[in-house]
Parts: structure tokens; C-alpha cells; sequence
């Protein structure tokens, strides 16, 4: 456990100084992998979507098992972790993207920042507002910050390196496969339900954090009791609703996909729209909850390490 911690740690503090690699990144290794899975396994049929889940995330998680077994040495099982939360952490790409996108927006070049857009949403860009643009923005800092930063602390630190690939994997794959269109909507669904299943422990802790790093915490707390259920995805919500409110703005709107497929958001916040200023103050608030959440999982591993000890002195 104490290893696990110092992983954590150590993990969160390289993706908080690198980010994600430009080339060779696990994750985007893991991408090629279920991209040729899909054109050996796809058909319009959710037992086919459910067998492509399995094989990926159950694939990736039982090398991950292994990889976490076989591996005695303390100092090994630190570099194990550490590079695990590393590769699972988006943290720091998250922050540099929303950053960019700010500027272009802060110096006038709307085009330019539609365009950076596309590296943080999957919604339609071309035809957005600065408003709009920053709006998207703010969801995106705030959802990913429960699903690429919290939620990967919590299974770290409840599952070490097996909860972080998991949780990675089951990610991946619902940014890859989990999308209601006509190709996706059957062959996606497993992906979609079992990272929505996955993700509630993280989107709470993250909803909990930003109520406690939030400017305005009663409005962060009214939000998220208030607004999270309107939103369609039970994980999202709750993280964009505490946002809202902290920030003291107002989230949700129209939102157009690829393939023209349309989405209307009900409203998060009570607040005036969001507007290009507001997305240094959420990448702050993102920031915070990230190292809370960090040294929240870091401490969890070192109370749970006298148990654990306590445990195998007892095993025959």
C-alpha cells in the first residue's frame, strides 16, 4: 500500500510536469488495439458490443494482474504504478488544450479556436460562438476532470495498478464506441454502460472536491443537487452542475454532433452564460480538485497499509 501511494504521487506529479507523450502513449497504443478488434468483432447486435468490452477491458486488466503480481521489489512496484497513473492521468493535456483554446479565443481568432476545440469535444465546432466555444470548453475541463483525473485516483487507490487500467480502458472505449449514432448505438452500449458503472465513484468525489474548491460552495452544492439529474449522462452531470455552480455561470444549451445529430442540455447554474474569461478560473478550480484528489488517494493507501500488514502476518 505504501508503494501504491508513493505510484500515485508520483504518477500525478510527472502527468502535472509532462502531460501525455506525443508519440508511444500506452493509451493510444490500447486505441490501435481496439480499432482492429472492432473490425474483427463489429456487428449492429450488443452481443457483439458486450464480447468487445469483455475482451479489451478484461484483456488489458488481467495483463495488468499479472504485470501487478509479478512485480516484488518495492521500488518496481512504485515505477509500476507511478508509470500506470502517469499513462491514465489527462490532467495536464487537459489544462494545455482548454489553455490554447483560450488564447485564440482572448486574441480574436475565433476560426483558430474552433478548431483547437476539436481536440477536447466531439461536438460540431464550425459554426460556435466565442461564447459557445468557451461554454464547450468549461463542460469539457469539468467532465474530464472527474473522468481522466479523479476517477483514475480513486480505482488507483482501491485497485492499484489492475483499477487504473481498467478504469482507462473502460474510458477509451466509450470515447471510441459509446456514441448514439447508427453505427454505435447496440455495438456500443456495454462500453458505454460499464464506463458509465465505473465512473460514479469518481464523478462524485470530483462533485464533492469542486464544492470544496469552489469560490462559491453553496452555489456549487445547490447546483449539483438541483441540475445533475437533467443531464444525460449520470457521471457528467454531476461534475458540470458542481462546476457550474462554483463558477457562479450558467451551462447547457444546444449542442450539434457529427452527423448532425442534436442534443439540448438542460440549463446547470443559475448564473449568466460562460464567456471566454471564465475558463482560466476552471482550469484553476480542475487543478485544485486534481491534487486534492491525489493526496485523498495517496492517504487512503497509507491507512489502508497497516491493515494490509496486519493481514499477511495472519496468513499461514
Amino acid at each position: 500500500m505504501t508503494a501504491r501511494a508513493v505510484g500515485l504521487l508520483l504518477g500525478h506529479t510527472a502527468d502535472l510536469l509532462f502531460g501525455d507523450p506525443r508519440k508511444f502513449h500506452p493509451v493510444a497504443g490500447f486505441g490501435h488495439l481496439a480499432t482492429a478488434t472492432e473490425r474483427w468483432l463489429y456487428s449492429d447486435s450488443r452481443s457483439r458490443g458486450i464480447a468487445y468490452a469483455a475482451i479489451l477491458i478484461g484483456g488489458s486488466t488481467a495483463a495488468a494482474t499479472f504485470a501487478d503480481r509479478r512485480t516484488r521489489r518495492p521500488f518496481a512496484s512504485v515505477l509500476l504504478t507511478a508509470t500506470a497513473t502517469w499513462a491514465a492521468l489527462g490532467g495536464r493535456s487537459l489544462d494545455r488544450e482548454a489553455r490554447s483554446v483560450y488564447g485564440f479565443l482572448d486574441t480574436g481568432d475565433l476560426d483558430r479556436a474552433r478548431r483547437r476545440l476539436t481536440h477536447l469535444v466531439g461536438r460540431e465546432t464550425a459554426s460556435l460562438s466565442a461564447d459557445e466555444v468557451a461554454r464547450a470548453v468549461i463542460e469539457s475541463v469539468a467532465e474530464n476532470t472527474g473522468d481522466a483525473v479523479v476517477a483514475s485516483h480513486v480505482w488507483g487507490a482501491l485497485a492499484g495498478v489492475p483499477g487504473l487500467v481498467a478504469h482507462r480502458a473502460a474510458n477509451t472505449l466509450d470515447a471510441m464506441v459509446g456514441h448514439h449514432n447508427a453505427r454505435y448505438e447496440r455495438f456500443g452500449w456495454a462500453a458505454a454502460r460499464f464506463d458509465d458503472l465505473i465512473g460514479i465513484p469518481g464523478s462524485r468525489l470530483a462533485s464533492i472536491l469542486t464544492v470544496a474548491a469552489a469560490p462559491d460552495r453553496r452555489g456549487a452544492l445547490t447546483a449539483w443537487r438541483r441540475d445533475a439529474p437533467r443531464h444525460p449522462s449520470p457521471n457528467a452531470g454531476a461534475v458540470e452542475a458542481s462546476f457550474a455552480g462554483a463558477l457562479g455561470i450558467r451551462l447547457g444549451g444546444l449542442n450539434t454532433y457529427y452527423g448532425n445529430r442534436t442534443e439540448h442540455r438542460a440549463p446547470m447554474g443559475d448564473g449568466r452564460p460562460p464567456s471566454a474569461a471564465d475558463i482560466p478560473p476552471t482550469v484553476r478550480v480542475a487543478r485544485n480538485v486534481g491534487v486534492v484528489a491525489c493526496l485523498a488517494s495517496v492517504s487512503v493507501c497509507l491507512l489502508r497499509a497497516p491493515i494490509a500488514q496486519r493481514r499477511r502476518r495472519r496468513t499461514p
